[in-house]
C-alpha cells in the first residue's frame, strides 16, 4: 500500500510540477522568467563580457544593452498580443528605444537593419523603420527555440552593434 501511494505521489507530482517548472522558463510568453537565468546571463554576454539584462512580463519580452555612450531597449512582442496583423504573415514585431548613456536623452535619427537567426539557421534581415525615434520592424518566428537578434544601428558617425538572445515558445 505505501509502494502505491508513494507512486501516486509521484505521479502527480510530475503531471503538475514538471508543466509548472516549464512554463517559467518561456521568456516569450508566460508570466515570469524564474528559470535558471545564470546559463542564459553566460550566454548573453557582449564582446566586452559585461551582462545583459533579460526579462519578460505576459508575451512581451524584454532587452537593455548599454555600449560606446548608447543605451537600447529592445522589445519582442507576438503581433497578435498587439492585436496586430501581418499582409506579410510576420508574426513578432521587433522595437529598439535609443538614448544616450550619460543623460538619458533620446536618440531620435538612427538608422539600422535587425538580422534574426532562427533555432534552424535561417535568417531574416529587415530595415528599421523610425516611428518618432522608436525604430521597429517585424519577423517571422514559427519554430519553437532560441532565436538569436542582431542590430546594427547608425546614430551620426558612430556604428554599433547588438546581440541578444530570445526564447520562442
Amino acid at each position: 500500500m505505501k509502494k502505491r501511494t508513494l507512486l501516486i505521489t509521484a505521479v502527480i507530482f510530475a503531471l503538475v510540477a514538471v508543466p509548472a517548472m516549464a512554463m517559467q522558463g518561456h521568456d516569450s510568453h508566460g508570466s515570469g522568467s524564474g528559470h535558471d537565468m545564470k546559463s542564459d546571463k553566460n550566454m548573453d554576454q557582449d564582446a566586452h563580457g559585461k551582462e545583459m539584462d533579460n526579462t519578460s512580463m505576459g508575451g512581451m519580452f524584454k532587452h537593455h544593452d548599454s555600449m560606446d555612450g548608447m543605451n537600447a531597449d529592445f522589445q519582442v512582442m507576438s503581433l497578435a498580443s498587439m492585436n496586430m496583423t501581418s499582409d506579410k504573415g510576420e508574426t513578432h514585431h521587433i522595437m529598439v528605444n535609443l538614448s544616450r548613456a550619460d543623460g538619458g536623452t533620446p536618440i531620435k535619427n538612427a538608422v539600422g537593419k535587425i538580422k534574426v537567426v532562427g533555432p534552424e539557421g535561417k535568417e531574416q534581415v529587415s530595415t528599421l523603420k523610425n516611428y518618432s525615434g522608436i525604430l521597429a520592424a517585424n519577423f517571422t518566428f514559427k519554430e519553437p527555440g532560441k532565436y538569436g537578434v542582431i542590430c546594427l544601428l547608425k546614430n551620426e558617425d558612430k556604428k554599433q552593434v547588438f546581440k541578444f538572445w530570445y526564447h520562442h515558445m
